[in-house]
């Protein structure tokens, strides 16, 4: 059976349990049997070694750990008498033996499959009746390593979380990223390493740190040795895989199908259980290649307490660039996996994750998200960018982009950065499946991995400078301008001030007091009402030379204004009127008009950009009385808002609106084609009437 025939004969169980398991715990069943098939068929050829070698060594060493999985040829091994068939052939026992089969197995295996919570469902189904049948359901399948290889377990494993992940109507892509997809990957990974990998005796390490079901780390892993059906770059080459998970059957599952693959077992142990963002497991550890498709969109509300804390240490933690906001944590698992980088003393480090499109765009200057990606472009780290083609996921056909990083860029490509529009390289599938309809075959995921070899700029290939996607966000200030008039409209806007209100209120908690001060408080209403009444019906344009009436006013009356007062009736008193004098502060400084201010961004030169007396660079001065001054003659620079890495005017932002530079202009059709069209279709309708009636 090929692949697909073995996942729809696995998933058939479900035929057997739909009345006692609802859709959503399928895979409460399905997924832990499939594992302990295997399993079983497995150590079945050395069983009866295993048993052997046990009994003879009952009571004669503490630890028979090591001469049990030699005996097995696994870093695993299981002592119980049983398997599938004895299993089977003691039906009034299958519980219990199954639970004494499970306990069997060595600490390492059994740690792994009690994340599966098993135990649980054995009473269920045996409660049902239904051990039995599914039991005999698994045992016709043969998922030996002979017939099933690895490469084709590890889809048949991603197909079913993906089948169990639409039966939940949850998101598989947390899961689950198509194999065409992964290869990719591995691909743009590793381009231009090629003599680096292929030296005697080379160690590398792989780690993936949301590793789902080992998918990347394995396919990665398999692009640098090869297999049968693909050559390698270095066959003898001594790799060695990490990754952390945090959702506990694609653990288990990922934990178990590597411990199946080596003798030593040495990856599985390096696969461990646990949110990257709140516990980092591989703490102090750094990896040649890191690999990642972290889930799209997700909150790190859970994780919040520990990731601030990670923050709050700065450079010596894995946050130090900034956190984004917190309906996404994308770009959180991307400076986790910069964290984990080797040193270039140590020979450097090359990055592939897939994200969607907000971590490009997402913030403005001096947001989270923009202060990341500025320190990942400022130190150079961001090799190129691929837009892929849409609906090549199975739960979402939204657009992705894959970022290829490393801090040891070949020296033409330092300080650039490779824009690779990707959208047009795709087949459709024969059948969709979910929302994939789209797959990216090996001659056009060859194409895209020969744009990012050659780095030049071509149809589908933009080079930028780092500078290029950076900006400076500065605000304009235009003078604030108002008139003032005691009308009858105007005098009615004190009624809403806030100053005049609370005149007539009272915070007194003794009610003779309260009384007393609200009533004094109407009656100085009504003498600063009486007064603003008073005016004449004069439009001043000039706020010096009102307010100076004002108190005069105020003075013959004998009222007295408080600076706060006095700011409320000027305030119900002015409209604004760019014919008016320039309102100014005590030292004579134009006053901001808050409803005029602006902001502008300015693009970062690729050069020096030398600052003046007052904080503003070359760029911002030239960029202002360019674009700014011969629009609005009377307008300035605010000074106070200012960068907080470089202290200069205006903060700095980082986005790549990816598809602003692939934007290709289509005229509209001419207006005689569209009437001609137009002629043609009434033709056609008063045609179909005639015949209608």
């Amino acid at each position: 059976m090929n692949h697909s025939e073995i996942v729809n004969f696995l998933w058939s169980v479900a035929d057997l349990i739909r009345d006692t398991f609802k859709r959503g715990k399928y895979q409460d069943v399905i997924l832990p049997l499939t594992v302990l098939r295997r399993l079983d068929c497995v150590l079945e050829s050395t069983k009866e070694g295993v048993l052997e070698v046990n009994e003879s060594l009952k009571g004669r060493l503490d630890n028979p750990g090591p001469q049990l999985c030699k005996a097995s040829g696994f870093a695993f091994y299981n002592t119980s008498r049983y398997d599938f068939d004895k299993l089977l052939a003691d039906a009034p026992n299958l519980a219990s033996n199954l639970r004494n089969f499970i306990s069997g197995f060595s600490s390492n295996m059994r740690e792994v499959i009690e994340k599966f919570d098993f135990d649980n469902t054995i009473s269920k189904l045996d409660e049902a009746g239904l051990l039995f049948k599914v039991m005999e359901r698994f045992r016709s399948v043969d998922l030996h390593p002979d017939v099933v290889p690895n490469y084709t377990m590890g889809t048949i494993f991603e197909e079913l979380i993906r089948k169990f992940n639409e039966a939940l109507n949850e998101n598989p892509g947390e899961h689950f990223t198509p194999r065409d997809v992964v290869d990719l990957m591995a691909d743009l990974l590793l381009a231009g390493d090629g003599d680096r990998i292929d030296k005697k005796g080379v160690v590398l390490t792989i780690c993936d740190p949301c590793c789902g079901t080992g998918g990347m780390l394995t396919v990665t892993r398999d692009h640098i040795i090869g297999t049968e059906k693909r050559e390698g770059i270095n066959t003898e080459a001594d790799i060695h895989l990490f990754g952390q998970e945090v959702n506990p059957e694609t653990f288990a599952v990922c934990k178990s199908d590597l411990f199946m693959k080596s003798s030593d077992g040495r990856d599985a142990e390096n696969v461990l259980y646990g949110s990257i963002l709140s516990s980092d497991r591989h703490a102090g550890r750094t990896f040649d290649y890191l690999i990642a498709n972290p889930p799209y969109g997700k909150d790190w509300k859970r994780d919040e307490d520990e990731v601030r804390a990670e923050y709050d240490k700065g450079p010596s933690g894995r946050f130090e660039a900034g956190l984004p906001r917190i309906s996404d944590g994308q770009l959180l698992f991307l400076q986790h996996m910069l964290a984990h980088m080797k040193s270039t003393d140590e020979g450097g480090a090359r990055i592939a994750i897939i994200m969607n499109g907000s971590p490009l765009f997402t913030g403005d200057a001096g947001s989270g998200e923009s202060e990341i990606r500025r320190w990942i472009l400022e130190n150079d780290w961001l090799e190129a960018l691929v837009a892929l083609p849409e609906q090549l996921f199975y739960n979402t056909g939204i657009a992705t982009y894959v970022w290829v990083l490393t801090n040891r860029k070949a020296p033409e490509r330092q300080g650039r950065v490779l824009l690779i529009d990707a959208t047009s390289f795709w087949t459709q599938m024969p059948k969709s499946l979910g929302n994939k309809r789209r797959e990216i075959l090996p001659d056009k995921a060859a194409e895209i991995f020969e744009l990012l070899n050659i780095f030049k700029d071509e149809e589908h290939c933009r080079i930028y400078p780092t500078t290029h996607f950076g900006f400076r966000k500065i605000t304009v200030e235009r003078p604030l301008r108002l008139t003032f008039q005691a009308s009858p409209e105007r005098i009615t806007r004190l009624e809403e001030e806030k100053a005049f209100l609370n005149l007539a209120v009272s915070k007194k908690r003794d009610p003779e007091v309260k009384t007393r001060e609200e009533a004094e408080g109407r009656e100085r209403q009504a003498e600063i009402r009486a007064l603003v009444e008073s005016l004449p019906d004069t439009r001043f344009a000039d706020r010096a030379e009102f307010e100076l009436f004002l108190i005069d006013a105020a003075r013959k009356a004998g009222v007295k204004l408080t600076a706060t007062l006095k700011k409320a009736v000027l305030s119900a008193l002015s409209e604004r009127d760019e014919k008016a004098e320039i309102c100014r502060d005590k030292d004579g400084h134009p006053e901001a008009d808050p409803e005029l201010r602006d902001a502008e961004s300015v693009p970062l030169p690729v050069g020096d950009d030398p600052v003046d007396g007052d904080g503003v660079t070359a760029s911002v001065r030239d960029f202002f009385e360019r674009e700014v001054v011969p629009h609005v003659p009377d307008a300035w620079i605010n000074t106070t808002v200012r960068d907080h890495h470089d202290g200069n005017v205006g903060r700095i932002g980082y986005e790549i609106n990816f598809n602003r530079y692939f934007y290709t202009y289509s005229p509209p059709r001419p207006l005689e084609e569209i009437q001609t069209d137009i002629v043609k279709v009434e033709r056609e309708i008063a045609e179909l009437l005639e015949d209608l009636l």
